[in-house]
């Protein structure tokens, strides 16, 4: 059985950090990439960072990301990480962990936070007091 859970949210002060993971099961990190998602209240889920495990490559939204997060991944504990720093109210969200296909990440030339998922997580929530 496929399965994705995310652990790590909670509340945190602005300015503070938090390390999001995610962990798969039912497939590996080699077959397919993980992105990290978020959703605020009364918006729509926007990609957030994609890793493809196999040779690491990364991608970032950065009009999101800032230069403050960084994702990664752990092939042996079949995890991925999203280690965010420098927290704002705005980071306010369920952030969610989603699966694609390598064989679809790879052949993509769009952003590989526009494709279609295989595989969500439930979600973690993030919440970041002023």
């Amino acid at each position: 059985e496929v399965q994705l859970v995310e652990s790590g949210g909670g509340l945190v002060q602005a300015g503070g950090s938090l390390t999001l993971s995610c962990t798969v099961s039912g497939f590996t990190l080699d077959d397919y990439a993980i992105s990290w998602f978020r959703q605020a209240p009364g918006e729509e889920r926007k990609g957030v960072a994609c890793i493809s495990s196999i040779d690491s490559a990364t991608y970032y939204a950065t009009s999101i990301v800032k230069g403050r997060f960084t994702i990664s991944s752990d092939s042996a504990e079949n995890r991925v990480y999203l280690r965010m720093l420098s927290l704002e109210p705005d980071d306010t969200a369920v952030y969610y962990c989603a699966a694609v296909r390598q064989a679809v990440f790879r052949a993509t030339v769009n952003s590989p936070l526009t494709l279609n998922y295989d595989y969500w997580g439930q979600g973690t929530q993030v919440t970041v007091s002023s």
